[in-house]
């Protein structure tokens, strides 16, 4: 079980200028998504929360529930680098999701912001959090 673990938290990228790298990257990325997207599930405009919809036909609360969590939590575990790996993989789906299912019709310049976050958190799924993240501390003291 120690050495799934290792598997999962381990991504040290060699040179201290690509762990900053990363860092930056993860950090600047998290900040746009919950300011963009996160910050809707907060706001309530002319009386009514944002509509998230649901391609899928998912029960309502859970469609909710995954939403809000890839857009509001996901990003300050993102910023920690707190079980990165794991924690991209339901906003890659919602950003998936609303590339080829919700706005596979719309013009590329629509398609192309959920195209772009797919990509970037698939680049954080396959290298990790980088050396500069609780998943490297923790990855540690195993």
């Amino acid at each position: 079980m120690n050495e799934i673990i290792k598997q999962i938290l381990y991504s040290d990228l060699g040179t201290a200028f690509s762990n900053a790298a990363l860092l930056v990257f993860r950090v600047l990325l998290a900040i746009e998504l919950f300011r963009v997207h996160g910050m809707k599930k907060f706001r309530v405009e002319n009386g009514q929360r944002e509509h998230v919809p649901n391609p899928l036909h998912l029960p309502e609360k859970l469609n909710g529930l995954v939403a809000t969590f890839s857009d509001t939590v996901v990003p300050f575990l993102l910023i920690l680098g707190i079980g990165t790996r794991l924690a991209v993989l339901p906003t890659i789906g919602v950003t998936a999701v609303g590339y080829f299912v919700v706005h596979r019709k719309d013009s590329l310049e629509v398609r192309d912001v959920p195209y772009m976050y797919t990509l970037s958190l698939l680049l954080i799924l396959a290298l990790g959090a980088g050396k500069y993240s609780l998943d490297y501390y923790l990855l540690n003291l195993l």
